[in-house]
């Protein structure tokens, strides 16, 4: 089969086989790749800066809707309220956020136990990979500009330690500073004080700015485009199939031809086989009674002597 499989006809058609596959092949990565897009693109209006007060308010649920919000917010630091969140990644090395207690201007203030004259919210300023590199936040009014996130859940069980938190956790970091906070905390992004951009990234420092961007939509598997994705591997196998089957039946169509011209050559030889000659009866033969009688035998006595004449006895 492979001697068939070898002519230049059947070369070319598996040629044009693998390069049908190869076309279902990428058709099944596309329907593939659809089947995990998300279908509501990232939305761009979480990139507009808008003011903290008019987006969120304290006390409130912290929705989805606001989640990733470019916010701005006026207020100052207390230096005092700040803490280290440790097993933090950037640029794949393992360092520490540095989070600090910020007070908002004109922000509502709560009403009711443990609540506090002024609204907080925490803030993560940066990233170092040494404790020691985390020096004091600016002082002053600050301008603060940032991505609102909502609230990391702490770790249960675990002692941190002195000045350091399991998770950016609101209900973690009210208990530590003892203050009225916000539901979510803002991942900073800007910081000017007396029109001086004080900020991570600014500020020639340890302190690395977090740079952390708009999360994307939870994404959705299509079970539609998904199965066209699977219908087109199985059309991919299908082509070559096809051409192994073709290449199998001239095969067996080269053996019944030769099967044919052997025994085409060979038809004085099967008519002898299939007509043998006839055999003489036995009972046929001639009796040995019907044989010539010796008594009737010419008697050489009668015969005629070379003379003509009788030869007298």
């Amino acid at each position: 089969m492979l001697k068939t499989a070898l002519k230049p006809r059947w070369i070319a058609g598996l040629v044009f086989a693998i390069v049908i596959s190869g076309v279902f092949v990428l058709l099944s990565q596309w329907q593939f790749g659809r089947s995990t897009q998300p279908e509501v693109p990232v939305s761009t209006g979480t990139e507009d800066l808008k003011p903290l007060t008019a987006v969120l308010q304290p006390g409130d649920f912290f929705r989805g809707s606001v989640a990733d919000q470019m916010v701005t917010a006026t207020g100052s630091y207390d230096p005092a309220k700040q803490v280290l969140v440790p097993g933090r990644l950037k640029d794949g090395a393992t360092g520490y956020w540095v989070v600090s207690a910020f007070s908002v201007r004109d922000a509502p203030v709560l009403n009711g136990a443990g609540a506090t004259p002024r609204t907080w919210i925490p803030v993560a300023r940066g990233w170092v990979a040494d404790p020691a590199d985390a020096g004091p936040p600016p002082s002053g009014t600050i301008e603060l500009a940032g991505r609102l996130l909502p609230s990391e859940a702490p770790l249960p069980n675990t002692d941190p330690g002195p000045g350091r938190a399991t998770a950016v956790s609101v209900a973690e970091l009210i208990n530590v500073w003892e203050v009225s906070s916000y539901p979510g905390f803002v991942a900073a992004t800007a910081e000017v004080a007396g029109g001086t951009d004080v900020s991570a990234a600014a500020v020639s420092s340890e302190l690395k700015p977090l740079r952390i961007g708009p999360q994307p939509p939870p994404q959705q598997v299509n079970w539609l485009n998904l199965f066209y994705s699977v219908e087109w591997i199985v059309f991919a196998g299908f082509a070559l199939f096809i051409w192994w089957r073709m290449v199998k039946d001239d095969y067996r169509r080269g053996l019944e031809d030769e099967f044919d011209d052997e025994h085409d050559e060979e038809p004085p030889q099967a008519e002898q086989q299939a007509n043998p000659p006839e055999k003489s009866n036995p009972s046929e033969q001639a009796n040995p009674s019907e044989q010539a009688n010796p008594s009737e035998q010419v008697n050489p006595s009668e015969q005629a002597n070379p003379s003509g004449q009788k030869v007298q006895p």
